[in-house]
C-alpha cells in the first residue's frame, strides 16, 4: 500500500472552463491525470489531494468531477483549495461518497502517519499578499491547529500534513505557520497551488527543520500523481 500526492486537478467535466489557457501543455490535463492514475495506482493506495479538485461553484456542478474521482482507484482524502467554491458540508459529502475523506478541522490516518490539513492562504510580505488577505491567514492558523489538535488527542506520533497554498511566502521565509509546524511532530508537507515555472521556482523544496516539504501541483508532478511513502 502506498500513499500519493497530487494537487490542483482542476476537473471541469461540467463546466466550460477549459485549462490550455494557461498553456499547451494543460491541453486534456483531466484525461492525463487519470490516465497515469489508473496506471500508478492500486485500490489498496491511497491519494492525497490537496484542493483545487474541481472549477464548480456549486456541489451540482462539482458532482461529474467527484464522480469521476470516486471511480477512480485506491482511497482519497480530500482538502479544500481557494477554488471550491462547491465545498460546503464535509460530513455531507462523505456520507454521498463513502470511502473518501473531506478533511475540514478533522485528520485521518494513512497506515501509523496521522494526515492533517487546512487550505492555508498567502503568507505575509509575498508579493501578492495585501492588507485583505491578513484576516483569511489567521483564520487558517486557527484551522491549521484544530487539525493538528485532532490528531494529537487521537495519539498521533507522527504527521504528515497537507495544505493548499505553499506555508512560507514566495520570499521562502518563515512564517505562522511554519512556527506552528514547530510545536507537533510533523515529519512531512505536502502543498500545490503554484503554477508556471516562474511560481514552481519560488517554491521551497527539501528538509527544513526536520520537516520535508514537497510540491505536488499537477502541472508540476506533469500530471501525474507523485509517491510520497
Amino acid at each position: 500500500m502506498a500513499l500519493f500526492a497530487i494537487a490542483d486537478l482542476h476537473f471541469g467535466f461540467s463546466v466550460e472552463k477549459p485549462m490550455d489557457i494557461f498553456g499547451e501543455h494543460w491541453k486534456n490535463h483531466s484525461e492525463k491525470i487519470i490516465e497515469n492514475w489508473r496506471r500508478l495506482i492500486a485500490d489498496g493506495d491511497t491519494v492525497l489531494l490537496p484542493g483545487d479538485i474541481s472549477w464548480g461553484m456549486r456541489q451540482e456542478e462539482a458532482a461529474a468531477d467527484l464522480d469521476a474521482i470516486y471511480a477512480l482507484p485506491g482511497r482519497k482524502i480530500l482538502m479544500e483549495g481557494n477554488h471550491d467554491y462547491w465545498w460546503k458540508s464535509a460530513s455531507g459529502l462523505e456520507r454521498q461518497y463513502p470511502g473518501m475523506r473531506f478533511l475540514k478541522n478533522s485528520f485521518d490516518w494513512y497506515e501509523n502517519w496521522a494526515v492533517c490539513g487546512t487550505r492555508g492562504w498567502l503568507c505575509p510580505n509575498d508579493s501578492h499578499f495585501t492588507p485583505q488577505d491578513k484576516k483569511i491567514y489567521e483564520r487558517e492558523q486557527i484551522r491549521l491547529r484544530l487539525s493538528l489538535d485532532s490528531a494529537m488527542r487521537s495519539g498521533a506520533e507522527k504527521i504528515l500534513l497537507m495544505m493548499h497554498f505553499p506555508p512560507m511566502n514566495d520570499k521562502q521565509e518563515p512564517s505562522a505557520f511554519t512556527e506552528i509546524f514547530a510545536e507537533y511532530p510533523i515529519e512531512k508537507v505536502v502543498y500545490g497551488h503554484l503554477h508556471g515555472e516562474q511560481s514552481h521556482g519560488s517554491a521551497f523544496q527539501g528538509e527544513k527543520d526536520g520537516i520535508c516539504y514537497e510540491l505536488v501541483a499537477a502541472d508540476y508532478l506533469e500530471f501525474c500523481p507523485k509517491r510520497i511513502l
